[in-house]
């Protein structure tokens, strides 16, 4: 198939509670008449994680919708943080996905967006074509929970993006062994931004709040009803290497009772896999074609 080109668009729509919401569209040259990706990014993350995908993706004529949830990327704010739930997102979600005509997509979620994904295959499979869900599954391990927890909500301050970039490898180096400079770079660019000489997250620290039940003596999170409804879906299992979420043992047992179960696993990656390297972006593009 040849490579179209891509026109990249923001677009904004206002959620049932009045706060803003911006997703990014994706557009191939030649309307994109297959049926579409959806892109869910994981707990702090932003539509930014998703560019080079889903510049992938609209070059094989995929149009493409990266989401930013309330509190992340240029979507708003939200005053009351208990608002950062899955139920609500889930709703702004559905907002985004009527504003933006899609009646039906293959989805794409990293971590929190793959448990979106697993909640969507219990309560509207019929919105759901296939899944790609990103080191997430049934069994959440506490103890990728907990690290977690030790860094959200963190502001640089003053720092420079160099220090920031630095700190960055300090906390996530034992888990990415395998990144170059470059993937470095981009990551520390998609976490923070300057403002007024300053960086800041790219999403409301306060988002640190839904993690305040985790604890050293906190269990996994069980999603064994949810993953059970994706056995009707064609999925593509991404797992990381080294992720400390999503367990070799869980990843396996993933396969029981789901025939159109694919898996993946990115070495020299830990949790989330940041799905810019070349060979996981073609494998997505492939499984996509196939099942869309």
């Amino acid at each position: 198939m040849a490579e179209q080109s891509v026109r990249r668009e923001s677009r904004y729509l206002t959620a049932g509670d009045g706060l803003r919401l911006h997703y990014v569209d994706y557009l191939p040259a030649g309307g994109g008449a297959a049926i579409p990706v959806v892109c869910l990014a994981g707990l702090t993350r932003t539509a930014l994680d998703f560019d080079a995908l889903a510049r992938a993706l609209a070059k094989r004529g995929r149009r493409v919708l990266a989401l930013d949830y309330r509190g992340r990327g240029l979507s708003d704010w939200d005053a009351d943080w208990t608002h950062y739930s899955l139920d609500v997102e889930e709703a702004d979600i559905l907002a985004t996905l009527a504003a933006a005509g899609v009646e039906k997509a293959v989805f794409v979620g990293t971590s929190r967006g793959g448990i979106h994904v697993m909640r969507f295959s219990a309560r509207r499979p019929e919105i759901l074509q296939a899944a790609v869900v990103n080191d997430i599954g049934p069994v959440i391990d506490a103890g990728g929970l907990r690290r977690i927890k030790g860094y959200v909500g963190r502001q640089p301050g003053s720092a420079t993006m160099a220090i920031a970039l630095a700190a960055l490898k300090l906390i996530a180096g034992p888990q990415f062994t395998s990144l170059g400079q470059a993937e470095w770079e981009e990551w520390a660019r998609t976490t923070f931004v300057e403002t007024d000489g300053h960086l800041q997250l790219r999403y409301d620290p306060a988002l640190s709040h839904t993690l305040d039940e985790v604890g050293p003596e906190s269990g996994p999170i069980l999603l064994h009803d949810e993953w059970k409804a994706m056995a009707a879906i064609p999925t593509l299992v991404i797992r990381g290497g080294n992720s400390d979420l999503l367990s070799e043992e869980t990843f396996a047992a993933m396969a029981d009772g789901h025939p159109l179960l694919e898996r993946l696993t990115v070495p020299g990656q830990g949790h989330a896999p940041l799905l810019l390297d070349e060979g996981t972006i073609r494998a997505i593009g492939d499984f996509v074609e196939r099942v869309g």
